[in-house]
């Protein structure tokens, strides 16, 4: 995922710098000189590999690191954790790097990507504030969302509002009381074509809640999307955009990072956005929140 990230970065020109740090130097370095001899051919980026030290200065922080679903075994659709299995694991790796990443950048924004990026945001939280913590939560999930509605109804996904909320997992939230094509409900545009609203919820909620997994199955690990998608949000705080998307804060009232959708900018999420839920859906997200809480409380 984090090789995505940086192909992302670069092919869009998100931003002038980027530093490559692993484990493994010579996989950072391997990586960056691969991507620099595109440079040229993309927006000025100056692409190498470093350490820790060479974060000073930062205006934003990219984790990535841990093992994906595949390496954890999160790969089963009737697994209820889902990513949420990862934790135990990552969460180890984020309390090694975390003390290193905020004493060379303290004032870095970091972007949690590593799944489950939650709870790992929670993990985060003991290191620095939490203005400066987000989880890329359920941006990539509210896309697919899109994609999916609209590839049933048969027209563009820019053309689709609809946004999902909750945990980047197994536990989130389909917004559909306020998902709209064209101004109109799509429940109500669904009714109106003679479609079984229950079949076409179904339909599209599987295809978006084990996207991660289809994509497994096929490659071995799910990467381009949230390469995107990282890239994008990283745009939206160095540019100051005011981009409004669903991603991940902590949130008092739920006692735990979740996403809503947040107006993103210089520094990170300068506000949230609380959406009109149907009863069922403010349950879900109630459910959901206690998902990401009790994984939490599971670790040593």
């Amino acid at each position: 995922v984090g090789t995505s990230c940086a192909k992302s970065m670069l092919l869009r020109g998100s931003c002038h710098k980027i530093v490559l740090i692993d484990k493994d130097k010579n996989r950072a370095q391997g990586v960056a000189t691969d991507l620099s001899h595109g440079e040229l051919l993309c927006p000025p980026t100056t692409m190498l590999a470093g350490d820790y030290d060479d974060l000073t200065g930062s205006s934003i922080v990219v984790i990535t690191a841990g093992i994906n679903e595949q390496a954890g075994k999160a790969i089963k659709r009737a697994d209820n954790l889902g990513r949420l299995r990862l934790l135990p694991h990552n969460a180890k790796v984020y309390k090694k790097i975390l003390p290193k990443l905020t004493k060379v950048a303290p004032n870095a924004t970091i972007l949690v990507v590593t799944d489950p990026p939650d709870p790992l945001s929670e993990i985060a939280l003991q290191f620095t504030t939490s203005d400066k913590v987000i989880s890329a939560g359920t941006f990539l999930d509210s896309l697919r969302f899109r994609l999916q509605i609209a590839r049933q109804l048969g027209c563009h996904p820019s053309s689709v509002n609809a946004q999902v909320i909750g945990e980047h997992g197994t536990s989130q939230v389909y917004v559909w009381s306020s998902a709209q094509i064209g101004g109109q409900s799509i429940l109500d545009y669904v009714a109106s074509k003679k479609l079984n609203a229950y079949d076409f919820q179904r339909t599209v909620e599987e295809a978006v809640r084990y996207a991660n997994i289809d994509i497994i199955e096929g490659t071995g690990a799910s990467q381009h999307g949230i390469g995107i998608v990282t890239a994008r949000l990283v745009e939206a705080i160095l540019r100051n955009e005011g981009l409004v998307a669903p991603v991940g804060k902590h949130h008092p009232g739920f006692s735990v990072t979740l996403s809503l959708p947040s107006i993103i900018g210089h520094g990170g999420i300068s506000k949230v956005i609380e959406p009109a839920l149907s009863d069922k859906e403010r349950d879900a997200l109630q459910k959901s929140a206690k998902a990401i809480v009790d994984a939490l409380s599971t670790l040593v």
